[in-house]
């Protein structure tokens, strides 16, 4: 199955979007969310919700969001050669500029 042109790659992106919902979840519960008290606090409908923790093409602004809700703040970097680079998340709530 996994011989056919593609279904490698295919099979990362679903184990990193596993990985990334998983994650996700854990962070929810963590904080003591339900999914309907999540959905209230981001003032959407159930199913936007249950997208992001269900991520396939996620924007950084909605999983901004969803974590600023839980009580955190979303960092990304690029590591390249051994050097990262912060694209988002200089502290809490705000976003960073590029270093």
């Amino acid at each position: 199955m996994l011989a056919a042109e593609g279904a490698a790659e295919r099979v990362a992106e679903i184990e990193s979007e596993l990985l990334l919902a998983s994650k996700l979840t854990t962070l929810r519960e963590q904080a003591g969310f339900t999914p309907a008290r999540t959905y209230q606090a981001l003032g959407s409908v159930p199913t936007t919700g249950a997208g992001i923790e269900r991520p396939h093409n996620v924007t950084i602004d909605v999983l901004e969001q969803y974590v600023r809700v839980l009580g955190g703040f979303l960092e990304v970097n690029v590591v390249k050669d051994k050097r990262r680079v912060r694209l988002l998340g200089a502290g809490e709530g705000s976003r960073a500029k590029s270093a």
